[in-house]
């Protein structure tokens, strides 16, 4: 019987691991002791639970007897849940990045006793094919090489903590322009789809930040066609396999060029980042397709993520019954059996239904080659989509991972609170102001934010990542309702980031506070991947701030931050569209101030303008507004009714009267 000690975690990724014959260790400083100890190397193995090739690698090697037997007996072996700890993940990500190989998950590492990396990889099949080695002969190898040869084992750490330590220092900053983030648009531009939308070649991501470099850089040079393909990619995502035709949302990513087969699972943040995109390009082009997606999307975070407390879960696994893909597929005949022949033929002209199907004998329900759809016709479908939706909820689900992240949730507060009010949809704003008092009453101990939460057992200190989106999610939250509360919460937790996460050397900030875990290099990063990188979002999250507190020593921050990552992005822009967005914000931002008896008048019509680069400030009169603000001398002049003033740079426009006039005012002083 194994020494398994995953039981008592409460991450459902390692719980999935739990009855392994692997005597598998959670991260600690318990299992690096007992590699020391016995002179063995560490295994580990990085994963989520939302992963199809984490569990594909489960199955074959980790719940096989003869396999785990030779884990234990040649290896330490540690099971992380990269969502819950991202810090390690970055560094042994990162790790393998340096020794030449392609990075994914499951990763699987090999370290020495000090935690230093020597050599990985990522899946490995129990026995050798398709040019990969067999697991069973990696381990037994590796183990050779460690007890055999220490010199070139250690000769490996040295290198790899080298490059790691060297990547963990940014370029020396340059200073950018909008010109800058205009060439840099345009370049991204070129490299897009233009049959299929999106980045050209397979697999297909969302490239949330991406779309919205291109977007801004649209509304700012006024080039239409950079708003046509980050439309047009929106477009080919909403009508192909990668969105839930049924349930809404989107999966994490297409493996085709068409965006027709998903990796099935569903993350918060991509839903999160894409709810933002479909709000502006709703608002922009009047295209009902994107208000639809963004309200089934929001009708699917509260049906399946919303958790008891009324925070936001993490994932939906992209597995049930064994199986990826089991629970969304569909047979010709299992939807004429739901709808009758005479809906189902209707069903199946839109949604390619056909007897041989269009994956794996099975039909993705996808809209990618029928072409415009009339709101009429959306509307004779939605019904037969909701009885197809009834049935698939009798089978069985794929895994929920209902554990709370500060940084996701950070991100889709923001999403819900901004999008609700640019479309006037309350309820969203609504749901983003609970869950926004849910994370901050589950997740802040003693003024601490924690980073991950489930079954009353909360992980800290938070990341830097937790810190800055929820900073974020405070100020929209904020903006939207007019609440105190959550800006209030934002100004701490960007005190704390600057106190216990800052990195005197460059200016920018660790993933990791002072005090926390020690790892072989302390975290830190400019590049986005899945989610927004850190940095960029406390800069934005900080140059948004100012205004609201009039602080501008906040916007020093901004700026600093910029400043240090720059030299980065200039460098490889495709990776750093976060940070370039951030940058516009600090370049461009128009400070809306309302004040009098009018002024939520005036901050609805404000909030309709779209939230890129724009901050609603409300005041009752002008010696309510903070004292930095631009338009406080200007407001004591304002009539008794109420006004508002917009303020881009050092100038600020003269009292508005309606509501109406905000978005003329806005486009006087942006021209």
């Amino acid at each position: 019987m194994s020494d398994n000690r995953l039981g008592a975690e409460t991450s459902p990724y390692l719980l999935q691991h739990k009855d392994n014959p692997v005597a598998w260790r959670p991260w600690g400083p318990e299992a690096f002791a007992e590699a020391k100890r016995t002179g063995r190397p560490v295994l580990l193995s990085v994963g989520y639970a939302a992963c199809h090739w984490c569990h594909v690698m489960a199955h074959e090697s980790f719940e096989d007897a003869d396999v785990a037997a030779l884990m234990n007996e040649l290896y330490v072996n540690i099971k992380v849940d990269r969502e819950e700890r991202p810090d390690v993940d970055q560094i042994y990500m990162a790790a393998l990045h340096h020794l030449g190989e392609q990075g994914g998950w499951p990763l699987t590492m090999f370290l020495d006793g000090d935690g230093k990396p020597f050599w990985g990889g990522t899946y490995f099949p129990k026995t050798a094919r398709y040019g990969r080695p067999g697991f069973m002969d990696v381990l037994t190898q590796v183990a050779q090489v460690y007890r055999e040869s220490p010199d070139k084992v250690a000769h490996n750490t040295d290198a790899i903590l080298s490059r790691l330590n060297a990547a963990a220092r940014p370029a020396e900053g340059v200073t950018l322009s909008l010109a800058d983030l205009d060439k840099a648009a345009q370049q991204i531009s070129g490299l897009f789809d233009r049959t299929h939308g999106g980045l050209r070649g397979a697999p297909k991501f969302p490239q949330s930040g991406l779309l919205e470099l291109l977007w801004r850089a649209s509304a700012r040079s006024g080039d239409a066609h950079l708003k046509a393909v980050a439309a047009f990619t929106l477009n080919r995502m909403c009508e192909g396999g990668i969105y839930d035709h049924l349930g809404g949302g989107f999966s994490r990513y297409a493996v085709d060029e068409m965006w027709l087969v998903p990796h099935f699972e569903k993350m918060l943040y991509d839903n999160a980042q894409l709810l933002e995109l479909l709000a502006l390009a709703y608002q922009d082009t009047g295209d009902e397709l994107f208000l639809l997606r963004a309200r089934e999307t929001v009708g699917w975070l509260r049906r399946e993520m919303l958790t008891p407390e009324g925070a936001f879960a993490a994932s939906l696994d992209a597995d049930s019954e064994g199986h990826e893909g089991k629970f969304y597929v569909w047979t010709k005949a299992e939807i004429e059996a739901v709808l009758g022949a005479e809906d189902a033929a209707y069903f199946g002209a839109f949604y390619d239904v056909s007897e041989a199907g269009n994956w794996e004998d099975r039909i993705i329900l996808n809209r990618t080659r029928f072409g415009d759809v009339s709101m009429v016709e959306e509307a004779r479908l939605q019904p037969l989509k909701d009885k197809l939706l009834a049935a698939r909820a009798k089978r069985v689900r794929p895994g929920l991972d209902d554990k709370v992240l500060a940084d996701w949730n950070g991100l889709m507060i923001a999403a819900l609170a901004r999008a609700g009010a640019l479309l006037g949809e309350a309820d969203w704003v609504a749901l983003a102001s609970s869950a926004f008092a849910a994370v901050t009453r589950l997740m802040v101990k003693d003024g601490a934010l924690g980073h991950s939460y489930r079954a009353g057992r909360l992980l800290l200190p938070g990341l830097a990542s937790d810190l800055a989106a929820m900073a974020r999610a405070g100020t929209a939250v904020h903006e939207a309702t007019g609440e105190a509360a959550p800006l209030a919460q934002a100004s701490a937790f960007l005190e704390t980031l600057e106190q216990d996460y800052l990195d005197p050397a460059s200016g920018a900030y660790f993933l990791t506070a002072v005090g926390a875990d020690t790892l072989v290099v302390r975290p830190f990063s400019s590049l986005d991947e899945a989610l927004p990188n850190y940095n960029a979002v406390a800069a934005d999250a900080l140059v948004r701030l100012a205004p609201l507190t009039g602080r501008d020593d906040l916007r020093a921050r901004a700026d600093r931050i910029i400043a240090a990552l720059t030299g980065a992005a200039a460098q490889n822009p495709l990776a750093h569209p976060s940070l370039l967005n951030a940058l516009d914000t600090r370049l461009r931002l128009a400070e809306i101030v309302t004040v009098g008896m009018r002024r939520e008048a005036f901050a609805d019509a404000a909030l309709r303008l779209p939230f890129p680069t724009r901050v609603v400030v409300r005041a009752a009169d002008a010696a309510a507004l903070p004292k930095g603000s631009l338009a406080r001398a200007r407001a004591d002049s304002a009539p008794p009714e109420g006004a508002a003033f917009v303020c881009v740079g050092e100038r600020c426009s003269l009292p508005v009267t309606e509501p109406d006039q905000l978005a003329g005012a806005l486009k006087d002083l942006e021209a």
